[in-house]
């Protein structure tokens, strides 16, 4: 390799807004079984490492002899779709529609939200438009609402939410969520509480990710005394009706306000509920981190390893942790443990001990890292090249930061990328130090001509502002 190298995120701000909007789906649980049904998700979530596509995986499977249920392919599915591997999930449905496998109205609604992500808004239009009218019920109209929603399309979707509404598809607080935690997204959260009204006029019930949006709308205002005015008519009729998602979130509010005594509270009242989930674990670890101490997210890492049986997933939220509280031997220890356990290997946890050293100067240990991680996994690398690309411009070596930026544009030609606005940022900071006019009108140039990369918005807007005549 050239030159010897080659959130979770507590539940506040944009991330918990992000994750509502995968609750606000409604047409799918996330809730994965555990069972008989792991076997083939298993087998596909291997696939970094075998080398092999969905069609092949499962073709295998059955040349195996292994009958493959509808059950277990919707487990699958859901597992995938859990874990953001929407394409290989996608996959999987195209694989079922191949074989004439019978979808159910669930599996429209989740073949259109994939559809969606996989191929574009544009694309799910046409799928729904094609729809024949028994399968253009509550589940693919509310799948289409969230597509909207999620791409902040506020006529389309206010448009979309009136005609589910002519046809009597409203009946829970399901789509009102879309539209609430779209108004979050588009910084109008004062639009919420009219929805909330809105809803208890119609006698909806409120489901618990109704509240959350709620709490969150407040929050958004820094308006600690509305977050707590809806906490406390959700409390009414006793504490059972909070689960621990209720007191994750609004633990996470409180720490977004540094009201940290307030969110110890909440999360020891967490704690006493000894959730059954592992994903609670993984918030109380990740929002702990945040202003508990080391001795404490060790006990926490300890419940959960007694409770279930820890994964990827779960030692990621634990790197994440050890970063945040600046532990820097024990992430070191505890990366090593992984890595000679684990049973796929996953560039998510390299990506963030690669960054962890590279924060403190520790090159010679994150340019190992990603050396390893190379050899262990054909995953995709583009993270780790942005976080040696930003060390690179921080310590003044623009030659190596171009050299990961050609490495990433090649891989790009076989997968798409976006360059984080974090790396174009620190490209342009560099280069208005060093008062670098060509290496910005090249860096441009680049980022303007390779097709392989696909930049958002607002990278768009600010390359306008650095480079105006680049067209």
């Amino acid at each position: 390799m050239k030159h010897n190298q080659s959130r979770l995120m507590m539940a506040s701000g944009p991330n918990l807004v992000r994750r509502l909007c995968t609750a606000t789906a409604g047409f799918v649980t996330d809730n994965v079984t555990a069972g008989k049904n792991d076997r083939l998700f298993k087998r596909l979530s291997a696939m970094p490492i075998t080398g092999r596509s969905v069609e092949q995986t499962l073709n295998d499977y059955r040349m195996e002899g292994k009958v493959i249920a509808k059950k277990e392919l919707g487990h699958s599915i859901r597992a995938l779709r859990k874990y953001g591997r929407f394409k290989h999930a996608f996959e999987v449905m195209e694989w079922m529609k191949r074989r004439k496998v019978n979808f159910s109205h669930t599996d429209y609604a989740l073949y259109l939200d994939l559809t969606a992500k996989i191929k574009g808004l544009a694309a799910a239009e046409s799928y729904f438009n094609g729809l024949p009218p028994s399968v253009k019920n509550r589940y693919t109209y509310g799948s289409l609402l969230n597509c909207y929603s999620r791409e902040l399309m506020t006529e389309k979707a206010l448009a979309l939410f009136e005609k589910m509404d002519q046809l009597n598809f409203v009946s829970n607080s399901l789509a009102f969520n879309n539209l609430m935690v779209m108004y979050i997204k588009l910084g109008q959260p004062e639009k919420v509480p009219f929805l909330v009204e809105q809803m208890k006029q119609r006698n909806i019930i409120l489901c618990d990710y109704a509240y959350t949006i709620w709490m969150q709308s407040y929050a958004s205002s820094n308006d600690i005394d509305g977050v707590e005015r809806v906490f406390k008519e959700m409390n009414k009729g006793g504490e059972g009706k909070c689960s621990w998602v209720t007191y994750s979130n609004i633990a996470a509010i409180y720490v977004k306000a540094e009201l940290f005594e307030k969110a110890d509270l909440a999360l020891t009242k967490l704690e006493e509920m000894k959730p059954r989930e592992r994903e609670a674990y993984h918030f109380l670890i990740s929002l702990s981190s945040s202003f508990r101490n080391l001795e404490d997210v060790n006990r926490i890492w300890n419940v959960l390893k007694s409770a279930f049986p820890t994964t990827n997933t779960s030692y990621l939220v634990m790197l994440q942790a050890l970063d945040r509280l600046n532990a820097i031997d024990r992430l070191k220890e505890f990366f090593k443990e992984w890595e000679s356990s684990c049973s796929s290997y996953d560039m998510k946890l390299a990506n963030t001990v690669i960054r962890a050293y590279l924060k403190r100067d520790m090159y010679e240990e994150a340019a190992s890292v990603f050396d390893d991680a190379i050899k262990r996994t054909t995953g995709l690398y583009f993270k780790a090249r942005e976080a040696f690309m930003v060390y690179y411009l921080r310590t003044r070596q623009l030659d190596l930061a171009w050299n990961e930026m050609d490495a990433a544009i090649a891989e790009a030609k076989e997968r798409s990328w976006k360059p984080s606005e974090e790396t174009v940022n620190a490209f342009f900071s560099f280069f208005t130090e060093e008062k670098d006019i060509h290496g910005a009108e090249e860096f441009c140039r680049i980022l303007k001509s390779e097709d392989g990369i696909e930049l958002s918005h607002e990278l768009e807007n600010l390359l306008a502002r650095v480079c105006p005549d680049r067209d």
